[in-house]
């Protein structure tokens, strides 16, 4: 069937749904948007001109919103998605906000008992929503202590989430004790509780849209809202945030997907790393967190991005001037005089990919430095390149102990799993890596090879498009540290020819 529309109309389609729902779809997503166009313009009455008209007036129509948004979001979700978010917000967030909301309640002198508000922002079909009120009760929390709002612009996906009746696979994550205290077999499929759907309402709302009493000052404790912003254009995502820091209780926390990140987005917010995640807290003048569990947070005046960001940076520099020293001896015996010191003759033999030599060198150095974070990196990109991936792992995790939970760390960690056939581990940790800095290409283009490896072509094109304009500008010495010996120009081609064999134009 011939599109009844041309390069111009999509255009202006592609502007409309920026418009109206904040999503943005590069050009490598052309022929899935074109797709949509043409359904929704042989279904609409008058064709092309007649829809795009109707498109482009300031308030659409009800039912024009709602096909656009049935055609367009992404509704992929599945119940306890992401453990160790949830496990953070168990353990961590919701007993200090109950704390902190129970002191408020007892200083204001309120007869009735606290109240911690949640909101579930790009709820899809529920479970997430869900998710978080079953934790709560398995917290301990009573029953109206917690309250949770999910909110979507699918009004589809919201009927779905009313309902409460889901498939099993649904449920492929939820442990079976769970699964028998919070829900009830109907033929095939699962029914949440009552009491748990009784803790959860569901609301139709746009996050492209200012939603005033949606976000309503300081109204809400945490805010979940975990892989929207990566579909969102760069001022929708702007807006959002925005909305959501005003929402947030002083101290309150903030979950973001691992594709998401506020950095250069946002100063008032926290990166918190508990739990083998990351999370945000809005700052706040005095200390928010329960001692042990949760730094409070620190005035600094440091780029956005974090004391991991500053760690990085610091090992990066000192491997770079250790670089730089004149060449050393090609295998390391012993000390000798002039020789250069143990970090640096690795690195030479890094640079050589004399990796077993490079090994030596580091095991010279004594206990107090080969634990410094520079130190530990090297030994883990090592170990890697020579395949020994539980050493490998076991340097990450002493890195990422002592406070310097790199993107690095992350990245050689997403290597190892996939090294030993854990997928979902290697997706995770990438995700981590490219979340903590988004400006990192490596964590980028090992999700696209992921992708297209699984066929998934979609997911593909888009981490693959994405690694390939960061290559550009990626720092020479992390190419060299992380580049698994390649250079940026053969990590470049690599990333084109995969980009190409998943249907990708670049």
């Amino acid at each position: 069937m011939t599109a009844p529309f041309d390069s111009s109309d999509l255009a202006r389609f592609r502007a409309a749904v920026a418009s109206h729902l904040g999503l943005q779809f590069e050009d490598a997503r052309s022929n899935e948007l074109a797709a949509v166009f043409e359904r929704l313009c042989v279904a609409s009455d008058g064709g092309a001109a007649a829809y795009l008209a109707r498109l482009e007036r300031a308030r659409l129509r009800r039912r024009d919103l709602h096909a656009l948004a049935r055609q367009l979001t992404v509704g992929e979700t599945y119940f306890f998605r992401n453990p160790d978010q949830l496990r953070a917000f168990a353990e961590a967030v919701l007993p200090e906000r109950r704390a902190a909301r129970a002191s408020q309640a007892h200083h204001a002198s309120q007869m009735s008992g606290p109240c911690v508000r949640i909101l579930s922002a790009g709820c899809a079909s529920g479970e997430e929503a869900y998710s978080l009120a079953i934790i709560a009760r398995e917290c301990g929390a009573p029953r109206g202590e917690v309250t949770i709002t999910g909110v979507d612009v699918n009004a589809a996906a919201l009927e779905r989430a009313a309902e409460g009746r889901y498939s099993a696979w649904s449920l492929r994550e939820t442990p079976a004790d769970v699964r028998r205290r919070w829900f009830r077999e109907v033929g095939r499929d699962y029914a949440v509780a009552p009491s748990i759907r009784a803790e959860v309402r569901f609301e139709e709302r746009n996050l492209a849209a200012p939603e005033p009493d949606l976000w309503l000052s300081e109204s809400y404790d945490v805010i979940f809202c975990r892989n929207v912003l990566m579909y969102l254009t760069p001022e929708t995502v702007r807006a959002v945030v925005a909305r959501m820091k005003q929402a947030l209780a002083p101290g309150g926390y903030l979950f973001l997907g691992h594709a998401d990140s506020l950095r250069e987005l946002s100063q008032e917010f926290s990166l918190r790393n508990t739990h083998g995640t990351f999370y945000y807290q809005r700052t706040t003048a005095e200390a928010c967190g329960p001692a042990g569990s949760i730094a409070p947070p620190r005035p600094s005046s440091r780029p956005p991005g974090g004391e991991w960001a500053e760690t990085v940076r610091r090992s990066t520099e000192r491997i770079r001037e250790l670089s730089e020293q004149p060449a050393v001896r090609p295998s390391c015996p012993g000390p000798e005089p002039g020789s250069g010191s143990p970090l640096a003759e690795s690195m030479a033999l890094l640079a050589r990919e004399r990796f077993a030599g490079a090994l030596e060198c580091l095991d010279r150095l004594p206990e107090h430095e080969a634990s410094a974070p520079d130190v530990l990196l090297v030994r883990a990109i090592l170990l890697t390149h020579q395949g020994q991936l539980e050493a490998a792992e076991r340097a990450c995790s002493k890195l990422r102990a002592g406070g310097a939970d790199s993107a690095g760390a992350h990245y050689l960690l997403a290597l190892c799993r996939e090294g030993v056939g854990d997928r979902t581990g290697a997706l995770e940790n990438d995700r981590v890596a490219a979340a903590l800095d988004p400006g990192f290409a490596m964590p980028r283009l090992h999700l696209g090879l992921l992708a297209r490896r699984s066929g998934d072509l979609r997911a593909a094109q888009r981490e693959l498009g994405q690694a390939l304009d960061l290559l550009a500008g990626e720092d020479a010495e992390r190419i060299r540290l992380f580049g698994g010996g390649f250079t940026r120009e053969a990590l470049t081609r690599l990333c084109r020819a995969e980009l190409r064999a998943a249907g990708g134009a670049r």
